[in-house]
Parts: structure tokens; C-alpha cells; sequence
């Protein structure tokens, strides 16, 4: 597996693509701060408290135009951040690069926030990026992580885990080639210093998560007792998973298919995998396009909703051979099997909106006898069969609204960022009045999220 990026990358305590790229990131970050009205506001409302000041923020959140106005609002309220991104697809850039530089700096003479993020990284140049932002210089180390995803904190107790333990599982024998990586990486850092992640475990104050597959992490290192420090579930305020998972995905999971392939959806059987709010937001996306959908989904409650919003609810077998489109959106693993894409209609087209690249087995197509992998342009593969059919999958089976397109709006990610800025004070201000388990913020700041949009 290469360690080594295809384009050459600017770096001093940052890593980007090309910082001269900085002075069109900072145009649209401009635009985004319009658009991002809780963000801006909240700048205002803190200008001169400064709440975090003496905060130490490792961010592991997509390094996108909008994340740039939430690390610069951050920064604004007195807080020191480090930064990469969540995904290996997911980073704009030119908005690394503007964060990099900085409102103040010059590609020459940077001046912004440390950055470690490119579009397209391997996955052990991801699990490099995500040490680089756990680890601060001088050894101070975060006191505050802002996560997307979970896993800056999983790296984190998985470290201090392995340390106590004396040793890291051997990456061999590990599920995946990502476990392999992150296991690999640990027993190097573990090898150099024996202690680096207990130390930087013990000064963490606490985390905010973003998305609910990092939420589902943290509840279930809170019932296991492994919790190390107070968690905010941002994810569950009801202007964030009502507005970004919803309303998010509803404008970005067709422009992603669009961008991606071209295709006309009026008319085409387009298959949602899970109907949670970032299911609801895809049928109504793929709807709104003319696609006939079909809904499939284990909860009976969320089955009925499907149904009485008038969509064709059944099994993924039902479908699997006859259907154009296929999307999961559900935060589980093995959604659409290797065995699964093998039996599909000849140009069906399969992604993913959730949050992990393993709800399709895109590692299974490699094993199928006789599969192909045929890239078309960056991050659109036709996976072509033994009979001759094809499908194409999109971003590898990872996120494709933000690897094929740029996410989510900025309107709708202000609900979320300003969420997970008012968590970050919340937590790092009154840190004594939380224990180590999972929080949601209070209604009544959940209310004055929506107030300030």
C-alpha cells in the first residue's frame, strides 16, 4: 500500500495541496459566511468573552468551504484547533489551503490554523493526518476533540487501550485494510512513546460528535465503562439531524449522482437503503428528479412513515435485479453485499450516503471471480462482471455527496457548525458539571440555534 501522495503537497505544521489556491478558497468562504448567519452570529455574540480562549481543539470533521467557517469561528472565540478531515474524498482543497494561509497570510508566509487534509489521501496518509492533529507540538496535546465520525477519538482510546495493554493487536491478522493501517500506525507511535496517548487521554476535557455513526461509538464505550471523557451528541439536536441529515441530503445526494455520472433520473428505479432522516432527505432528493423509489428498512415505524409518504416499501431482493439506483443510508455495515452487485441490472449505479465506506462490500467485488475495476474519472469506478455486465460505483462506496460533489449547503451546515460551537463552549466552560458519559445540548439551546437562522 503507497504512503506517498500522487501531486505534490505544501507543508510546514500543515499539509495541503497547493497553497495557492488560498485566495480562491477565502472568495468562497466569503459567500459561505453569508450563508452561515448562526456562525457569524455567534462570532458576534462572543467577540469579547472569548469562551475558548486557553482551549486546544483537534478537529476531525470534512475539510470543506463550510468547516472553514466553523474553525474560523472557533479560532475567533479564542481557540487554538488543529485540523484534518473524516474522509479520504472529502477535503475542497482550495479550502484547506485558505484555512492554512489564513485571512491574514500569504501562500508565502501562511499565518493560519494547522491543516493536515488533501483530497484523495491513501488511507495511511488519513490515519497519518489524524495523528497530526492528535499530537500538538511541544506535547501539549488537545484538551477539546470536535469530531466527525469518531475516529480522532477512537484513535485516542485505542491508544491509551494498547498502551496499558503492553502491546498492539498484530495488524495481520486485523478485518479490514483500514483496522490494518490504524493498528500499524498505533504500533509505531506505541514503539516510539510508550505513554504518548495515556498523556493526551488524561488532558482531553471532552468531545462533540458530529454524525451519528461517531454517536453510536460513543454510547457504546459509555455502556462498556471505556468512555475516558464527557461526550456532547450533536448529532441528536434537533436542528442538526432534523436539518443537516435531512435537508442536507435532499440537495446533495443528486447533485453527487449528477455530477458523478450524468445520468437522467426521471423515470429510473432508484433504491433507498434505510429510511432515517438522511433516508428521508434521499427519497425526497431522488423523488423530486422523477425517480420511482423504493424504500427498504428493518424498523417497522420507520417502514410506515416510507409508506405514508406513498413509497414502495420491500426487501433488497425484491429489487436487486431490476432497480437503476441504488443508495445506503443507513450507518450499518454489509447493506449491499459483493453477491449483491454481482446479481444487478447491467449499468445500476451504487453509493453510499452514510457515514462509512463499508455499508456496500466494496472489498468483496474485488474477490468476485472474473470483476473488473475500470476507472472512469476520479472517483467513479465501473465494476465490470465475468457475463460482461457492469455497474458503477461511486467514491469507492464512501460518502459520494461529498466525494463526487461538495456536500451539504452552507445554510444547513450553520445549523450544525453553530451546534457543535456552542457544545465546544458548553463543555470546555462548565466542564466540572459533566461526567464521562454521552450529553445532547438542552432544548433551550437547540431553540437559539434555530433562532439564529
Amino acid at each position: 500500500m503507497a504512503t506517498t501522495t500522487s501531486k505534490p503537497l505544501t507543508s510546514g505544521d500543515f499539509k495541503v495541496a497547493d497553497l495557492s489556491l488560498a485566495a480562491y478558497g477565502r472568495k468562497e468562504i466569503e459567500l459561505a459566511e453569508h450563508e452561515m448567519p448562526g456562525l457569524m452570529k455567534t462570532r458576534e455574540e462572543y467577540a469579547s468573552s472569548q469562551p475558548l480562549k486557553g482551549a486546544r481543539i483537534t478537529g476531525s470533521l470534512h475539510m470543506t468551504i463550510q468547516t472553514a467557517v466553523l474553525i474560523e469561528t472557533l479560532t475567533a472565540l479564542g481557540a487554538e484547533v488543529r485540523w484534518c478531515s473524516c474522509n479520504i474524498f472529502s477535503t475542497q482543497d482550495h479550502a484547506a489551503a485558505a484555512v492554512a494561509v489564513g485571512p491574514e497570510g500569504t501562500p508565502e508566509d501562511p499565518q493560519g490554523v494547522p491543516v493536515f487534509a488533501w483530497k484523495g489521501e491513501t488511507l495511511e496518509e488519513y490515519w497519518w493526518c489524524t495523528e497530526q492533529v492528535v499530537n500538538w507540538p511541544e506535547g501539549d496535546g488537545p484538551n477539546m476533540i470536535l469530531d466527525d465520525g469518531g475516529d480522532a477519538t477512537m484513535l485516542v482510546h485505542k491508544g491509551k487501550e494498547y498502551e496499558a495493554a503492553g502491546a498492539v493487536p498484530d495488524p495481520a491478522q486485523a478485518e479490514s485494510e483500514e483496522f490494518q493501517v490504524f493498528l500499524s500506525l498505533l504500533q509505531r507511535s506505541i514503539a516510539e512513546d510508550g505513554q504518548r496517548y495515556t498523556r493526551i487521554a488524561d488532558g482531553i476535557l471532552g468531545v462533540t460528535e458530529e454524525t451519528t455513526t461517531g454517536v453510536n461509538r460513543l454510547y457504546q464505550m459509555q455502556q462498556t465503562g471505556e468512555l475516558l471523557f464527557p461526550a456532547i451528541n450533536v448529532n441528536d439536536s434537533v436542528t442538526k439531524s432534523k436539518f443537516d441529515n435531512l435537508y442536507g441530503c435532499r440537495h446533495s445526494l443528486v447533485d453527487g449522482i449528477f455530477r458523478a455520472t450524468d445520468v437522467m433520473l426521471a423515470g429510473k428505479v432508484a433504491v433507498v437503503c434505510g429510511y432515517g432522516d438522511v433516508g428521508k432527505g434521499s427519497a425526497a432528493s431522488l423523488r423530486a428528479q422523477g425517480a420511482r423509489v423504493v424504500v427498504t428498512e428493518i424498523d417497522p415505524i420507520c417502514a410506515l412513515q416510507a409508506a405514508m409518504e406513498g413509497y414502495d416499501v420491500k426487501t433488497l431482493e425484491d429489487v436487486l435485479e431490476t432497480a437503476d439506483v441504488f443508495i445506503t443510508t443507513t450507518g450499518n455495515k454489509d447493506i449491499i453485499t459483493a453477491e449483491d452487485m454481482s446479481r444487478m441490472k447491467h449499468g445500476a449505479i451504487v453509493g453510499n450516503i452514510g457515514h462509512f465506506d463499508n455499508e456496500i462490500d466494496v472489498a468483496g467485488l474485488a474477490r468476485i471471480p472474473g470483476a473488473e475495476k475500470i476507472n472512469i474519472k476520479p472517483q467513479v469506478d465501473q465494476w465490470r462482471f465475468s457475463d460482461d455486465r457492469a455497474i458503477i460505483l461511486l467514491s469507492e462506496g464512501r460518502l459520494l455527496n461529498l466525494g463526487n460533489a461538495t456536500g451539504h449547503p452552507s445554510f444547513v451546515m450553520s445549523n450544525s457548525f453553530t451546534n457543535q460551537t456552542i457544545a465546544q463552549i458548553e463543555l470546555f466552560t462548565k466542564n466540572d458539571e459533566y461526567e464521562k458519559k454521552v450529553y445532547v445540548l438542552p432544548k433551550h439551546l437547540d431553540e437559539k440555534v434555530a433562532r439564529l437562522h
